[in-house]
C-alpha cells in the first residue's frame, strides 16, 4: 500500500445561525468550497479526480439527493467525476477524508477530494409519513437543525438525552467546573480572533458569492471570562453549560485535496502532510463527548507514535466540558502541553456547521504543522450517538 497525503484545503467563513450565509443554499455552499479548492491548483485537470467524498449530517433539505454529487455539478467539474455523501453526523467530513485516503492508499485513485457542508439555518422541518391514509389527528413538524428527531421508542431514554444534558452528565463525571469551561470558551474566542488578525486564516478561507462575510461570524474578539460567567445555564437550571462555553449553530463548508506521492506532478504542487494514522471509537450514546480520547489513542498507535511526539492538536470544540475532559485524558497519557490544542481557536468561537467541521480541523491542522515546523499532529472530533474519529498527520512540507 502507498501513502496518502493532504495537498491543500479551503473552507468558507462560518456564518452564524440566521446570519450572513442564511440566504445561501446548502448545495451552493458546498460548491463554493469545492470550486475554491480546485482554484488553489489551477494546473490540475478536475477530470482526473478519482472520487469526491462529501460529509453532511442533516440531509433533509437542499442537501438531499447526494449533496456531494450536487457540489461537483454546481462547481463546474466534469460530469464524469463521481461523488458520494457521507453521514457520520459531526464527524462526516473527517470520515470523508479518511475514506478518500483509503481509496488512494489501496491504489483505486491517485487523487481524491473530501469535504463537507451544513446549513443549520436552512435545515427544514420534517413530518413523519402517516401509517394509514388520511389520518384525522394533527401532526407535529420536527426541526432537523440539531439533535435527535423522530426517536424510536425502543431506544433507552438515557441514550436520547439532549446533547447539552449529556455534557452536563460528563461534567459531573469528571468534576469539571463552570470556571474552567468559561475560561476555555474565552480562550477559543481570543485565539481565533488573534489568528485572523495575524493572517493565519487568510489563505484557508474563500468567500461565498453574494454574501457579505469575510471572517467567521461567531467570533467575539472581546469575550472575557467575566462576561461568560454572567450567562445563564442553557440545559439545567443549576447547570454549568451556557451559550458561551459550547459551540453555536452555524452554516459553512470545507474541502481537502488528497493524493498519492506521485500525484504531485499532476496536481502541480507538493503535499504538506501525510495521513499517518486513523482511529475511531464508540461509547454509550450519552458519552459521545469523550469518544475522541480513544479514537485519537487508536490513531496514534496506528501511526506508531505516542502523545509526547505530538506538537499540534485540533479538537472540535462541541462543548468546553467535553474538550476539557479529552485534553485532561491526553495530558495524563503524555501530551506535552494543553496549549498545543486549538492554538488558532476552536469551534466555540469559529463555529460548528456539523458536516463541515471535520474538514476544517484537518485543514487547520495541516496549516499549523507547516507554520510551526512540528512533525506530528492530531485532528479529533466527537460525534453524536456516542462516536469519535481521529486522524494523525505527519508534516512533510
Amino acid at each position: 500500500m502507498s501513502s496518502s497525503y493532504v495537498y491543500t484545503s479551503v473552507r468558507t467563513p462560518f456564518g452564524r445561525f440566521n446570519g450572513a450565509l442564511a440566504d445561501t443554499r446548502t448545495d451552493d455552499l458546498a460548491a463554493t468550497a469545492l470550486k475554491g479548492l480546485l482554484d488553489r491548483s489551477p494546473g490540475l485537470d478536475p477530470g482526473l479526480v478519482g472520487d469526491v467524498f462529501w460529509g453532511n449530517a442533516n440531509g433533509a433539505g437542499e442537501d438531499n439527493r447526494n449533496v456531494g454529487r450536487m457540489a461537483v455539478l454546481l462547481a463546474g467539474m466534469p460530469v464524469s467525476v463521481t461523488a458520494t455523501t457521507v453521514n457520520r453526523l459531526c464527524g462526516s467530513s473527517l470520515d470523508a477524508a479518511m475514506m478518500a485516503a483509503r481509496m488512494i492508499e489501496v491504489g483505486d485513485a491517485e487523487i481524491a477530494i473530501a469535504g463537507g457542508v451544513e446549513s443549520m439555518t436552512r435545515a427544514p422541518w420534517v413530518l413523519p409519513k402517516p401509517s394509514r391514509r388520511f389520518p384525522a389527528g394533527d401532526v407535529t413538524a420536527v426541526s432537523t437543525t440539531l439533535g435527535w428527531r423522530l426517536v424510536n421508542e425502543r431506544m433507552p431514554a438515557e441514550w436520547t438525552a439532549s446533547l447539552g444534558e449529556c455534557n452536563e452528565q460528563l461534567r459531573e463525571k469528571f468534576s469539571i467546573s463552570r470556571e474552567r469551561q468559561d475560561e476555555f470558551g474565552a480562550r477559543s474566542h481570543r485565539l481565533a480572533a488573534e489568528a485572523w488578525e495575524k493572517g493565519f486564516y487568510d489563505g484557508l478561507v474563500v468567500p461565498v458569492p453574494g454574501a457579505d462575510l469575510v471572517r467567521d461570524e461567531s467570533i467575539r474578539a472581546g469575550t472575557s471570562i467575566e462576561a461568560l460567567a454572567g450567562l445563564k445555564p442553557a440545559f439545567r437550571p443549576d447547570g454549568t453549560i451556557t451559550a458561551g462555553n459550547c459551540s453555536p449553530l452555524n452554516d459553512g463548508a470545507s474541502a481537502v485535496l488528497l493524493g498519492s506521492a506521485r500525484a504531485a506532478a499532476t496536481i502541480g504542487r507538493d503535499p504538506v502532510a501525510r495521513i499517518a494514522g486513523r482511529g475511531g471509537a464508540a461509547l454509550e450514546p450519552q458519552q459521545f463527548g469523550y469518544a475522541p480520547v480513544e479514537a485519537a489513542n487508536d490513531a496514534l498507535e496506528r501511526a506508531g507514535i505516542s502523545w509526547d511526539d505530538v506538537g499540534a492538536v485540533e479538537l472540535n470544540e462541541a462543548f468546553a466540558v467535553q474538550s476539557i475532559a479529552c485534553v485532561d485524558a491526553w495530558l495524563e497519557l503524555g501530551l506535552r502541553d494543553a496549549e498545543v490544542v486549538n492554538a488558532k481557536g476552536g469551534a466555540i468561537a469559529i463555529g460548528h456547521p456539523l458536516g463541515a467541521s471535520g474538514g476544517r480541523i484537518l485543514g487547520t491542522l495541516a496549516a499549523r504543522l507547516v507554520e510551526s515546523g512540528e512533525r506530528w499532529g492530531v485532528a479529533a472530533i466527537c460525534i453524536g450517538v456516542g462516536q469519535g474519529l481521529a486522524v494523525v498527520l505527519e508534516n512533510v512540507a
